[in-house]
């Protein structure tokens, strides 16, 4: 609602919401963004791309294709188009599907170069016109003197081009593609159905194997005239090479096929243009783009999305500096991009099996899901504040064990298939937090989903692991590393057994869940990979990030990586005080170049000492001071990650924000408390970051938090209360929060060292 207020405490901002939101935040040295147009939770992403650089070419990776993940780059000074799917700040990529481009100079199917625009179809632009907000993005083409302007619905891109008086046209490029390469088009068809209106699919392979976008394209005013080109030679065309099917003919196709529809603008009126994408078919499409665009122009369907953006961020108010709020509802904004609806209007989706399938009444389908990365914070975030969206999520990933060959719930989802990318089985922590927290899920489905997850004896070792209670360095590069996120996920098929009452399962996942002890050196305390033999790797080297065991961190960063299990970890490493050492070595210690100068994830921006901000296995790390008789300390961290990490400006993430996970982990943050371990109903108390802050609960109950005295030197926890008690605990519960009510904290520039906690007061740990 726009320019609510709030009747408790201090009263807050009066402007809208998505004033504060910067979609052109990115990522530091990587600018993994796209600053356009969507709808929250959309398919569509309509956004412009800036280059394209082939993933390889005959075969050889080209390095400089990992800076276009999301196809657009700050720095660079023209603009190639604007394509209709991206991928929210991923380490891979894919999409960039159905790219538009405006021109009004001679027709030229060829991109061009970023030196030569005028080679081809893109542009010259300047920030000075560039403005991006929650649902609408503007620019104008300096090379053709064209205000583009873009919004969006759920499954459609809509357009507008103030062209100047007399001819343009524009280019529907469906070669172009981001993770580009020779092949990766399988086919691509257009259909001229009347002087308005096209449609069309296109089929391609990539990080997404197989994927399907269909198509439907609505025009403001009469196509004049169309052509097009298709680079393929293929060697038998049949009966259609009696034809001319480059010059105004209908229906066309292939694997290199681009088209251009020529327009008179000399009655000055802009031309509107309408995409809407369907996972299934043309006529989904069609019908996608009547139900959400029938009847409505430009100005209305913008106005429309940023209402829906101004309600979903509603859910969560905050008072502080007019900075710290864009940082922050920036941040809320990018954890609501993803994952995806992956279905048509009327129910049917694609599913991982690639049957089409019509999803139920009051039911979703969705698609990319990061869960290596967004099991951590954001979906936990969802179970909070978007329960209603979490349900779905969580019975879509249901839905996907169900149709899966593998008889697994997803590792990385991705426009109906499977990409299998990064490691562990963490669906299971996702369903497994959803249940506990008391989402409405079919519960023995999802164990019987979490039990066949967790047992898929070819999938990354985990036959190994079984067999020999440890994934041996003889069947994994990073065997330690999928040792100790398997160990963390069998903990939560535990809690899920234990929380639907089968003891059985409890004891045998609980015992798989300590499966962490053994990658741990004796002689050095830290995890270290080891042989089928129980050889522990020699040669190894603590800070390498590379050959050594692990992915996207050293053994420094993994070793505690063990959130169900802080205490048993604090004895791996040798007791507390050795532990507090460590942590505190971790932030301080100097960490050479060569260890992360040919990582493409990790910058220096995104370091503090060897804690790696940048990347999701260290995101836990600054609240386990919690377990400890130092708590203050991870005070000091965490408002130091939040200041210097997060930033309202063009590079003012630290590392890949992998579709939301880096931003849900400053919401909770900022908060003052963060899920260290999904799975369990507990919330680690860290510091606030704002003075004032409220959730607005899908049950109609509002929990409110101030932070009195904060300021840039008072990040201190002297007190704690919740609802006027005092409080003596380091963490919350879920029933805490969702019950609603106060929670209030006191500030000071110095540390209140009296302010430990016994065992029981400590978060949940396996071993007590």
């Amino acid at each position: 609602m726009l320019g609510c207020t709030l009747s408790v405490g201090t009263a807050f901002s009066q402007k809208p919401l998505i004033d504060y939101v910067n979609p052109m935040v990115g990522t530091q040295s990587m600018g993994h963004t796209f600053p356009g147009a969507c709808s929250p939770f959309g398919l569509v992403q309509l956004s412009p791309d800036t280059e394209m650089i082939p993933h390889n070419i005959n075969g050889v990776y080209q390095k400089d294709a990992y800076r276009y993940c999301a196809g657009y780059q700050y720095e660079d000074p023209t603009i190639v188009g604007f394509s209709h799917t991206h991928l929210n700040s991923t380490g891979h990529s894919d999409l960039g599907d159905i790219l538009v481009m405006p021109i009004t100079r001679e027709v030229k199917l060829d991109m061009g170069t970023a030196d030569d625009p005028e080679s081809g179809y893109r542009s010259r632009f300047s920030h000075d016109t560039e403005q991006a907000e929650p649902g609408y993005y503007t620019v104008m083409l300096d090379d053709y003197n064209v205000k583009a302007e873009l919004t969006a619905t759920e499954r459609t891109g809509v357009h507008r081009y103030t062209f100047p008086k007399g001819k343009g046209s524009i280019v529907l490029d469906l070669t172009y593609g981001i993770y580009n390469y020779e092949g990766k088009v399988i086919m691509a068809n257009l259909r001229v159905e009347d002087p308005y209106t096209l449609t069309g699919y296109r089929i391609t392979r990539g990080w997404s194997r197989m994927n399907y976008t269909h198509f439907a394209v609505k025009f403001s005013k009469p196509i004049q005239n169309y052509g097009c080109r298709n680079e393929e030679k293929p060697g038998y065309v049949g009966w259609w090479r009696k034809f001319n099917m480059e010059d105004n003919f209908p229906e066309m196709f292939g694997t290199r096929l681009t088209a251009f529809f020529d327009f008179d603008f000399e009655d000055g009126e802009p031309l509107e243009i309408k995409v809407a994408l369907s996972p299934v078919d043309a006529l989904g499409a069609a019908n996608n783009l009547a139900v959400e665009t029938g009847g409505k122009n430009f100005d209305q369907l913008r106005r429309e999305v940023q209402q829906k953006w101004e309600k979903e961020l509603s859910v969560v108010r905050i008072n502080d500096t007019e900075e710290k709020m864009k940082v922050f509802y920036t941040a809320l904004y990018r954890t609501l991009i993803n994952p995806s609806v992956y279905q048509d209007a009327d129910g049917r989706y694609r599913g991982v099996d690639h049957n089409i399938h019509t999803a139920g009444s009051g039911e979703t389908n969705y698609t990319v899901f990061s869960v290596w990365d967004t099991y951590r914070a954001q979906h936990p975030l969802m179970n909070l504040i978007k329960r209603s969206y979490s349900k779905q999520f969580v019975n879509f990933m249901l839905n996907h064990y169900c149709q899966s060959v593998h008889g697994a719930l997803l590792v990385w989802s991705h426009m109906g298939n499977e990409n299998w990318c990064m490691i562990g089985y963490h669906g299971v922590s996702v369903v497994s937090d959803a249940v506990i927290k008391g989402l409405d899920i079919n519960k023995e489905l999802a164990l019987q989903a979490c039990i066949s997850s967790a047992n898929v004896p070819y999938y990354d070792a985990t036959g190994e692991y079984i067999k020999y209670g440890y994934v041996p360095s003889d069947f994994s590069g990073v065997s330690a590393s999928v040792t100790m996120e398997y160990s963390y996920d069998d903990w939560t098929v535990a809690a899920l057994a234990e929380h639907l009452g089968n003891p059985g399962v409890t004891k045998e996942y609980l015992k798989r869940a300590k499966s962490y002890r053994n990658v741990f050196d004796p002689s050095i305390h830290f995890a270290r990979p080891k042989d089928k033999n129980g050889k522990f790797k020699e040669n190894f080297d603590l800070l390498d990030t590379h050959n050594q065991g692990f992915i996207e961190g050293n053994s420094w960063n993994y070793s505690f990586y063990v959130p169900h299990d802080v205490n048993g970890l604090i004895e791996e490493m040798g007791g507390e005080k050795q532990f507090v050492r460590r942590l505190d070595s971790l932030f301080t210690m100097h960490l050479p170049e060569k260890y992360y100068a040919d990582n493409e994830d990790i910058t220096e921006e995104g370091l503090m000492g060897n804690y790696v901000h940048g990347n999701e296995p260290s995101h836990h790390v600054p609240y386990l001071y919690a377990w400890t008789n130092e708590p203050w300390k991870g005070q000091y961290r965490l408002t130091e990650i939040m200041t210097r990490m997060y930033k309202n400006k063009p590079d003012g993430l630290c590392g890949n924000d992998d579709c939301g996970q880096m931003s849900a982990w400053y919401v909770f943050s900022t908060l003052g408390f963060y899920p260290v371990c999904p799975g369990s109903d507990q919330y680690v108390i860290g510091v606030p970051h704002a003075r004032e802050m409220t959730l607005n609960l899908e049950n109609g109950n509002t929990f409110h938090i101030t932070a009195k005295g904060l300021s840039a030197r008072n990040v201190y926890i002297q007190s704690v209360k919740l609802n006027g008690k005092p409080y003596d605990k380091a963490y919350l519960t879920h029933a805490d929060i969702m019950d609603g009510g106060e929670l209030e904290f006191v500030m000071s520039s110095r540390p209140n060292k009296k302010r430990i906690f016994t065992k029981e007061q400590q978060p949940y740990s396996l071993t007590r």
